[in-house]
């Protein structure tokens, strides 16, 4: 398949890439729009869950989700789903996170961390406006209702903040960046939506993110991506709110 250079930092379809609904030319492209950041740039520290600090290195971030927009889906298009995920969260040595004296190397595995999981959204809604599904950093999570359009599945700090007592709870929706301060990485934040030929899929309460996409197998019409970049890394371009 013949891929457009310059549509590789904005609108893709990525069904081959993730392995849902057959192959990529089996799906026809959305395009996605988020506000705030050019394709491929930084995200404001506005949509955070962590931010850069002048002291402490890091701080409790706004956690405001983003305007996100898409192009109408196919016809039979029965719901839209969105996810948003990092691809660069670190899969080992997760100890050394956030800890001084130490790096966070580009040699650490990594693997993909779910920031946002939103599906069953009806196919007359085609945007939803920034604050929309986070308008704040909220303590232990926000539940999974009400949403300002379809059903919220859980994130992955339901995950990480297990065994933090401050913390821990059922985080559902929207809860942004919060790459390690120490990373040497700058983090990859890919926002993909998805047209689907079901209104709902079905699933429980607690579903996640790799519910969500194991759910979607077979049923996507269309889909897009957008990518947007963070790090809390001042040597790597982090940059601290007045």
């Amino acid at each position: 398949m013949k891929i457009d250079k310059s549509a590789i930092l904005g609108v893709f379809v990525v069904g081959a890439v993730l392995g849902l609904g057959g192959t990529a030319a089996a799906a026809r492209t959305l395009r996605i729009h988020v506000d705030s950041f050019k394709r491929g740039g930084t995200m404001p520290n506005k949509y955070s869950f962590c931010m850069p600090a002048a002291q402490g290195h890091t701080t409790a971030g706004p956690d405001i989700s983003p305007s996100v927009s898409w192009s109408k889906g196919p016809r039979g298009t029965k719901s839209y789903a969105i996810i948003l995920y990092d691809s660069d969260s670190p899969a080992e040595h997760r100890d050394l996170m956030n800890k001084e004296g130490a790096t966070m190397t580009a040699a650490v595995k990594r693997h993909d961390f779910y920031h946002w999981v939103l599906v069953d959204i009806p196919p007359n809604i085609r945007s939803l406006k920034e604050g929309a599904d986070s308008s704040a950093r909220v303590l232990h999570g926000k539940p999974a209702t009400p949403a300002a359009a379809g059903v919220r599945g859980l994130n992955d700090y339901t995950k990480v903040t297990a065994a933090n007592d401050a913390m821990k709870g059922k985080y559902y929706g929207y809860d942004g960046p919060c790459p390690p301060w120490n990373d040497a990485v700058v983090h990859h934040y890919h926002f993909t939506v998805y047209a689907l030929s079901v209104k709902s899929l079905g699933l429980p309460t607690d579903f996640d993110g790799p519910a969500a996409l194991s759910a979607m197998k077979g049923k996507i019409l269309a889909q897009g991506h957008e990518l947007g970049l963070y790090t809390q890394n001042p040597a790597k371009g982090a940059k601290i709110s007045k």
